[in-house]
């Protein structure tokens, strides 16, 4: 399940050089969560790191973008195939 990024981001910038897959950038309004790159993190650390950093815990999973770890992992490898 990738990421979203709910009205609540108060863009502060702190999540943005955080994503390994460069998942997240500025939208119109608030960041933005790419979902063809977001991996939760897997494959480079434990936890989503976006979550981790973002003093309004405004990044839940998206609902709508359900992937199991093997999925996260799959994506994972294809991100960062040479």
């Amino acid at each position: 399940m990738s990421l979203i990024i709910t009205d609540d981001c108060i863009n502060c910038d702190v999540c943005e050089p955080e994503c390994p897959n460069n998942a997240i950038s500025q939208g119109e309004e608030i960041y933005e969560i790419d979902p063809d790159k977001c991996t939760e993190c897997v494959g480079h650390y434990d936890e989503p790191q976006c979550q981790q950093v973002c003093p309004v815990d405004c990044i839940p999973h998206n609902p709508d973008m359900v992937e199991s770890a093997d999925q996260l992992m799959a994506k994972f490898i294809k991100l960062t195939q040479k």
